[in-house]
């Protein structure tokens, strides 16, 4: 059944997105300790003895038949009917009730399935959304941005900021706040393509320069875009011109023919004033037609203006080049003509100054308390956007969303969850703080930790592993036998120093070895290369458990995410003045890991 106009998809009820929050928190309380572990302790601290029961082999086996290649597939499709038999308690026997160590990974590829955000019906198609923000706004067509954008950033601004316009439009407001801007690829193009007024607040100020530097970077697409046009409208105007030149003479000539047709005797001595009439009617085309050149000339450079104002408004003031539209022959126009062209320059010039300053980068760090009247002295009603907002940057949009009677829709997208402050990770009694999660009350009152290790795994793309991206297995396995080399013969446990990217600088494991104790400031003189190579040598055959070991991290990825996502979801279900709330996927996973949405609008 369709909805009416303007009516918001259905959405999940606050009982609902609790419920599902729960049952996923359930899981992952007993699969955790597998994303709780770092892999620089895989065989220090002996992690597959002590959490996994099953072989290497027999997991690599199960996780490759039926797991992240199958977890791209809806839950029914890749289990057949029984999937619609399966419950929570199904997977209470994923784990061994005393040990805690995994025993069945069929089981927990399946749950992994089970618990992720399309299987629990979660998530708001895209199209619906747009479907229902649509209203009479029949979409735009303009700037490609990947003339100027990775493939990556291209897809992901061009799905975000066509959401962005409708929920704009949606609401009847025409300013945005892009919290988190960087070098505000978002917030030119919502600028520049769909006329919002934008603020982009990011708290580096190299950040906030290099957006200045984008916008030069947008001044010579936009030359290229201006002179590639305007050579296609000569092209065309020329074309035309000469076909109405030589359709005028065909006509000229027909007029001129006919009569002297109808009586011949006349001819010789009608000759002359036939070829003046020919002579004064084709003057008095060519003429009008040079006029009808002229007013095509400035209804199409009127038309290019329209299209390369767009980028223009994006550039600052002292970046952009007042451009000229003299392209016809001016010496041949009357005065009235020139007049009216002058004005419609003017004109253009003023429009342009006018909308110049559509986006303004700002620098400021953003926490819950910020008061964005302080930041912004023109402050209105406004929508507030993420796209990949760091850590608690995504909670604090919320937050702030939720306070600010000013802003009446959010659309947050987040990142980097391992940068998530976390309440109960050290234990620490600190009620005053705002942290990134827990967000909601149930997981607050059950004191519900992650652990950063585990946030970490949250960020792991199982999409491009499935479509056949491998895990650096290698470089995992050198730095795990590092940390046994390290323990073992310096005594050392734990060090505020790290390694870094050594692995791909070294040309072998003595090297890697060797360049990073170099990094961690530790003497490499007293350990000769055979001593090296013996480690080496004691765990080569073990890499199957590191690699195994890995792609249950990667598995359980996604249910991690959910939680987070979840958490996010029923806090905006918990406050009164939330008219819609969802999640959304956006983007394309492979190209876009991290493609999910927290949308709402506040109600008015």
């Amino acid at each position: 059944m369709s909805r009416p106009p303007g009516a918001l998809p259905p959405q999940l009820s606050p009982a609902a997105a609790a419920g599902r929050l729960r049952r996923v928190a359930r899981f992952l309380a007993r699969a955790l300790p597998l994303c709780r572990a770092h892999t620089v302790e895989f065989y220090t601290r002996g992690l597959w003895d002590r959490l996994v029961a099953a072989r290497p082999a027999a997991v690599l086996q199960a996780l490759r038949a039926d797991g992240p290649l199958a977890l791209r597939r809806p839950l029914g499709e890749a289990s057949g009917a029984a999937a619609a038999l399966w419950d929570d308690d199904t997977f209470s026997n994923v784990f061994c009730e005393n040990s805690k160590k995994l025993i069945s990974v069929d089981l927990f590829a399946l749950a992994a399935k089970y618990y992720s955000l399309s299987n629990l019906g979660v998530c708001t198609p895209l199209e619906d959304v747009l479907e229902a923000l649509r209203g009479d706004n029949q979409g735009t067509t303009g700037i490609k941005t990947d003339e100027f954008m990775n493939n990556k950033k291209s897809h992901e601004v061009q799905v975000m900021s066509e959401l962005v316009d409708k929920i704009a439009n949606y609401c009847g407001i025409k300013q945005v706040i892009d919290i988190g801007s960087g070098k505000g690829y978002l917030s030119s193009f919502l600028s520049m393509q769909y006329n919002l007024q934008v603020y982009g607040i990011d708290s580096s100020n190299s950040n906030t320069n290099g957006a200045h530097e984008r916008n030069r970077k947008l001044k010579k697409h936009w030359r290229a875009y201006q002179s590639r046009g305007r050579a296609n409208l000569k092209s065309q105007r020329l074309e035309k011109a000469n076909d109405r030149t030589v359709e005028s003479e065909i006509k000229c000539k027909a007029v001129d023919e006919k009569p002297l047709n109808n009586d011949s005797s006349l001819q010789s001595q009608d000759q002359v004033p036939s070829c003046g009439f020919t002579e004064i009617a084709t003057s008095e085309t060519s003429k009008q037609t040079e006029v009808d050149s002229v007013a095509r000339t400035q209804s199409d450079e009127n038309k290019l203006s329209e299209e390369v104002l767009a980028i223009l408004n994006v550039l600052p003031s002292d970046a952009v080049e007042v451009f000229s539209s003299s392209h016809g022959n001016c010496g041949e126009l009357c005065e009235e003509e020139k007049a009216q062209r002058k004005m419609a320059s003017l004109k253009a010039k003023a429009s342009k100054s006018s909308e110049s300053n559509l986006y303004f980068p700002l620098t400021s760090c953003i926490t819950a308390e910020t008061e964005l009247s302080d930041i912004i002295t023109d402050l209105e009603d406004c929508v507030m956007v993420g796209l990949h907002t760091c850590g608690d940057l995504a909670a604090n949009t919320l937050r702030i969303f939720t306070a600010k009677p000013e802003i009446k829709a959010v659309c947050s997208v987040g990142c980097c969850y391992h940068l998530l402050s976390e309440q109960f990770e050290n234990q620490e009694d600190c009620p005053e703080e705002v942290w990134g999660f827990p967000m909601c009350q149930y997981l607050k009152d059950k004191g519900w930790c992650c652990g950063r290790n585990a946030r970490m795994s949250a960020c792991l793309a199982l999409e491009r592993v499935a479509v056949g991206q491998m895990l650096p297995t290698e470089s995992l396995f050198y730095r795990a036998v590092l940390q046994v080399i390290i323990e073992e013969i310096y005594g050392v446990t734990k060090s505020d120093r790290h390694v870094g990217k050594t692995f791909s600088k070294s040309s072998s494991f003595i090297d890697y070895v060797r360049k990073s104790l170099k990094k961690l400031e530790l003497d490499d003189s007293k350990l000769p290369d055979s001593c090296i190579m013996d480690y080496y040598e004691k765990y080569k055959h073990r890499m199957n458990e590191l690699e195994a070991f890995n792609m249950l991290k990667v598995v359980l990825a996604p249910c991690i995410e959910v939680l987070i996502l979840l958490d996010r979801l029923c806090y905006l279900k918990e406050q009164d003045n939330i008219a819609w709330s969802g999640l959304v996927k956006l983007f394309d996973p492979v190209k876009s890991p991290r493609c999910y949405a927290v949308i709402a609008l506040k109600k008015q």
